[in-house]
């Protein structure tokens, strides 16, 4: 699972992009927030786009670089190891999977209308999926209904934690369209401009005191009878979960990769405090036995959930992503968990600063301690796991 000579070198490229274009732009973007960098991102999207790298994990034939999932996958690493990496080359979150969806199942002119420009980096977009109102462990139950009035579907609801729905120019809306079909079958994905009359950015929701903006943050929204014309279903009716599904798939994967990226930066960081940190005349804490130790776990599990996602994303390349599902819950709930451990033993040995925004640490610890939450939470994840196990054994457990 080693990256080829070609990847190789190509990450260098990357690396050599984030080391001296991006890392500098965190202190302000930490202090200010991302509309205070608004500028010299524009900047950075606009030169990688020109040098060709650009939305890498895409078809070269939309302008991407083509990458396959497993490549992408140890670039997404890199890319993770800055909260704007992925955005400065255009393959964040939610964007790189609705690329995707709307890559497989969009007709020629959604493609043209909402596909070509979002793959550009002209347009953003959101998922809208989550509601207030019903557990997000269990997606399949919604409020929000799509319902046929003549020529025109007419959607109401509500949703929340949509990100990036701050500033995006459509939304992909799951709304229920049969609520007496199988469960599964209910609902539909809709393809919602945001211009849309009817549909309203109720607020940012704050997240652990802070709100954010643009791409970097999460809002409440209503739709209040949103008209929209037929073709504004993508797929067909009845396959909103199934088309979720293919989208969630292979976007784990992303977010496992750059989960880990941040696991490494965070160990970086600690060693890097370790090594120079005085905590006595002539002594620094890396002498410390207790510090080493965390150290060395922590290279541990970061080592392990590594290999454990390159190996699922090269099964799913070989299989799909459906015949993967048990395997990518195991992943998703397990680097979530390596995830917030790593960050909080950083934060736990700079002390102090590892709470401060003088340090990126407190930014993925606010942020990321979600990853547990959200596309699954664990206790969710680890039921799929254990009931396929214990299936092997000729235990049947009901949902």
């Amino acid at each position: 699972m080693q990256p080829s000579p070609e990847l190789t070198q190509l990450l260098r490229q990357f690396h050599d992009i984030l080391e001296k274009g991006i890392l500098p732009l965190e202190s302000r973007f930490l202090q200010d927030g991302a509309e205070g960098i608004k500028a010299e991102l524009a900047e950075l999207r606009s030169a990688h786009k020109a040098a060709q790298l650009w939305a890498p994990h895409f078809a070269a034939a939309w302008g991407g670089m083509g990458l396959s999932l497993s490549q992408f996958a140890h670039l997404s690493e890199l890319l993770g190891r800055s909260p704007l990496g992925h955005y400065c080359f255009n393959c964040q979150a939610p964007d790189v999977g609705n690329m995707e969806i709307l890559a497989l199942h969009a007709t020629s002119q959604q493609k043209k209308r909402f596909l070509e420009p979002l793959v550009a980096g002209d347009i953003r977009s959101c998922f809208a999926m989550t509601e207030p109102e019903h557990a997000g462990s269990n997606p399949v139950w919604m409020s929000t209904k799509a319902q046929r009035q003549g020529n025109e579907w007419v959607l109401n609801g509500h949703k929340w934690f949509v990100t990036a729905a701050d500033g995006a120019d459509f939304a992909l809306v799951m709304a229920i369209t049969d609520p007496d079909a199988e469960r599964y079958r209910r609902a539909s994905l809709f393809l919602v401009p945001t211009a849309t009359a009817g549909y309203e950015q109720v607020r940012r929701i704050r997240i652990m005191g802070e709100e954010g903006a643009g791409w970097f943050s999460h809002s409440e929204l209503r739709f209040h009878n949103c008209r929209l014309p037929p073709d504004a279903l993508l797929g067909p009716p009845g396959a909103g979960f199934a088309l979720a599904q293919e989208r969630l798939g292979p976007g784990r994967i992303h977010h496992c990769m750059r989960w880990i990226g941040i696991c490494a930066r965070a160990l970086d960081i600690m060693c890097e405090y370790a090594a120079t940190r005085d905590i006595a005349p002539g002594h620094k804490l890396g002498t410390r036995q207790s510090i080493q130790h965390v150290i060395a776990e922590c290279r541990a599990e970061v080592d392990a959930a590594r290999l454990l996602v390159l190996h699922t994303a090269q099964q799913i390349e070989e299989q799909g992503p459906a015949a993967l599902r048990v395997e990518i819950s195991l992943m998703k709930f397990h680097v979530a968990g390596v995830l917030q451990r790593v960050v909080d033993k950083a934060i736990q040995a700079l002390g102090a600063v590892g709470v401060s925004d003088d340090r990126v640490l407190s930014y993925w610890y606010r942020h990321e301690r979600c990853a547990r939450i959200y596309d699954g939470t664990d206790e969710v994840h680890k039921t799929v796991v254990a009931r396929a196990m214990l299936a092997e054994h000729g235990l049947s457990v009901a949902l």
